[in-house]
């Protein structure tokens, strides 16, 4: 199980958007509704922390890192 953020999408302006997490499976279409209310919803992509360099701390390029090959960095 992943935990989502999803928010409600507000019909006008003055209205707040509500957060809420959601509990589901990796392979769970994404909700398209709010789980109690049926409100319009849609899921927050939300990063991690972390950055990616091109030198390390040695100075070395990122030619001797991973992020040269294909590990998706």
């Amino acid at each position: 199980m992943v935990t989502y953020i999803y928010e409600t999408m507000p019909k006008t302006a003055n209205e707040e958007a509500e957060r809420f997490e959601w509990q589901q499976s990796i392979h769970d279409d994404a909700l398209v509704s709010h789980p109690k209310t049926g409100v319009p919803v849609r899921r927050v992509v939300a990063g991690g922390l972390g950055y990616i360099s091109s030198k390390s701390s040695e100075g070395n390029s990122s030619e001797s890192s991973c992020c040269r090959g294909s590990c998706g960095c």
